[in-house]
């Protein structure tokens, strides 16, 4: 009796851990198609001459090769936030990408080494945020209200509704500097924009 209870436990968990591994497989997809998008929007926005912006790759470091083409490597620094470039009119724009499958994004999906690199960005006055995607919907968060989410959603998690005045337009790209609404124009250039009223709801920017 108490091997057949053991059996179906081990049972319900080899279930559940492919059912995460399936789950992990399909967010880790959608998410290199959310950032091919985003991509797309970034030669757009160059062949319109709006902004140069280019996907930073990871440090990767190749320690070994094989005559068949397969190589052992290692990644040789902390990643840093995925778009780096500049917009027209001279000002940075840096942001990480995050999508999710679900109908929430956690706060914590960014590391350490990308919140601190996000911070210090900003308060050298480039343009920072994070490009959210969730599920059919795509979001340019200003990195001052990413990083104050308990603070003004009362929890460390966000969903569409939330953010939806950060919606940007999507048309076969995430046109993340093309805002649905009418909020983001001067916060983007940098010009006369007093983030802190803004996340006060007041229509500075």
């Amino acid at each position: 009796m108490e091997k057949a209870k053991k059996e179906v436990e081990q049972m319900k968990y080899n279930q559940q851990r492919d059912q995460r591994k399936y789950q992990n497989t399909v967010n880790n997809a959608q998410g290199h198609f959310f950032e091919s998008y985003i991509k797309a929007a970034c030669n757009i926005y160059s062949e319109r001459e709006r902004a140069e912006i280019d996907k930073i790759p990871e440090p990767f470091r190749v320690l070994e090769k094989s005559r068949d083409g397969v190589f052992k490597g290692r990644f040789t620094a902390h990643a840093q936030p995925d778009f780096q470039g500049t917009l027209a009119g001279g000002r940075s724009i840096v942001f990480e990408a995050k999508y999710t499958t679900t109908d929430r994004m956690k706060q914590d999906v960014l590391t350490e080494d990308q919140e601190e690199a996000l911070t210090h960005h900003a308060s050298l006055g480039a343009l920072a945020a994070v490009c959210v995607g969730i599920k059919d919907d795509s979001f340019l968060v200003p990195w001052e209200i990413w990083r104050d989410m308990k603070q003004l959603y009362g929890r460390k998690y966000v969903t569409a509704e939330d953010l939806e005045k950060f919606r940007v337009r999507f048309n076969g790209a995430v046109m993340f500097l093309d805002y649905i609404h009418e909020i983001g124009g001067r916060w983007i250039s940098g010009i006369d924009c007093n983030m802190e009223e803004w996340k006060q709801h007041r229509p500075i920017c």
